[in-house]
């Protein structure tokens, strides 16, 4: 996000159960920086924080004309067939 610095304190502990029902605020100050730490009955669960700078966009359609099938792809080879419906 422009103008706003990441948080570089310490993950914040919170329950599962307040985080859940805090959401919305809780993923807002993700977007800024926030780390979070998420417990349940005192054990820890999960992190999260916002992703890594590493993180690769997905682009659909990006490998489109490069993947080619076989043209018999779809048929089977004689003895597997037969095996098949002999029920063997």
């Amino acid at each position: 996000m422009p103008g706003s610095r990441p948080n570089t304190s310490s993950p914040r502990r919170v329950g599962v159960r307040e985080f859940r029902g805090n959401l919305t605020s809780f993923l807002k100050q993700v977007q800024e920086g926030q780390r979070f730490v998420l417990t349940s009955h005192h054990k820890v669960v999960a992190e999260i924080g916002p992703p890594s700078a590493d993180v690769a966009v997905r682009k659909p359609g990006a490998l489109r004309g490069k993947i080619k099938m076989s043209d018999d792809f779809d048929s089977l080879p004689a003895d597997i067939l037969s095996t098949m419906e002999d029920g063997a």
